[in-house]
């Protein structure tokens, strides 16, 4: 299969989609056929703060479009905030969109947790992953920590780096859902996350959700 990705919201997630692709890939011995298109991280953050579902999923159709004409067979957002318009997007797009919300509700299942910790833009972790979760009880940052958690995560993705002060605030803000409110595990719901949580050892379990998509894509691309 022919995977279309929707990139540049922001450039560390687009890499990280890409890098897990590839590795993948090449442990496997398989050609990848992929094709990237560069979106606008501020518009995408702009309509997301508007609520502007159908206006944004009308911006990536363009994208979907040009994939198509790339040869695409099938189109994935790699944001999971830009899922915020998926089923805007999933009806209108000429391509199948390779949608990551069902793919983590489906492995949360499997992997028997029943309490999870959500961190993410506050629009992902307010409303449950855009209510696309549903196997698990999802538990948010408390206070200001919720504030706090969107502001630096939406300054992390759009430099693409992750400052020591930011990394520690993520740290401690996820040591705080899993001894003060009882999550088993950690769900990183934002794609750039993994840039605060990348090499480190937690007394909590920590799920990326973007590999869990990225693995759900290169299993469709073997297909």
């Amino acid at each position: 299969m022919h995977l279309g990705l929707i990139g540049g919201i922001g450039p560390a997630a687009t890499e990280y989609y890409y890098r897990g692709l590839v590795k993948a890939h090449v442990f496997a011995g398989r050609k990848l056929e992929l094709t990237i298109v560069h979106a606008d991280a501020q518009s995408l953050l702009q309509n997301l703060e508007l609520g502007a579902a159908q206006k944004q999923a009308n911006i990536f159709l363009n994208y979907v479009k040009r994939l198509e004409a790339a040869g695409a067979d099938a189109a994935v957002v790699t944001s999971l905030a830009g899922h915020f318009c998926v089923r805007e997007l999933a009806d209108i797009s000429p391509l199948p969109i390779i949608d990551a919300l069902p793919v983590i509700d489906s492995y949360l299942k499997s992997e028997n947790i029943t309490r999870v910790g959500l961190l993410g833009t506050q629009g992902v972790m307010e409303s449950h992953l855009y209510h696309g979760v549903t196997s698990v009880e999802l538990v948010l940052p408390q206070g200001d920590d919720l504030k706090n958690v969107h502001e630096n995560y939406i300054a992390m993705a759009i430099s693409g780096k992750v400052t020591a002060q930011q990394k520690e605030f993520f740290h401690l803000v996820a040591n705080r859902i899993c001894k003060q409110q009882g999550a088993d595990a950690i769900a990183l719901a934002g794609t750039d996350l993994f840039l605060a949580f990348d090499n480190a050892d937690f007394e909590f379990r920590v799920i990326d959700c973007a590999q869990v998509h990225v693995n759900a894509l290169v299993e469709a691309s073997f297909a």
